[in-house]
């Protein structure tokens, strides 16, 4: 199970390892990850809802007057 101190003990070491500007910097791309997957899924939802126009096949019906029949 991991605990408080746990959590804390491991921030602690990544701050150290790598420094705050390098953690703040991750941060940050992984803030503008999130936003352009939400962004993602806003899109695709409003495709999906945009419905298209159905299409309609307008068939028009031709007589032929037949002269050799009259």
């Amino acid at each position: 199970m991991l605990s408080w101190t746990h959590i804390l003990v491991v921030v602690a070491l990544v701050v150290l390892l790598f420094g705050t500007g390098r953690v703040s910097t991750l941060m940050g791309d992984v803030a503008k990850g999130i936003k352009s997957f939400k962004k993602g899924l806003a899109e695709d939802d409003d495709e999906a809802s945009a419905k298209p126009e159905p299409k309609t096949i307008n068939a028009t019906a031709e007589t032929t007057n037949d002269k050799t029949s009259s």
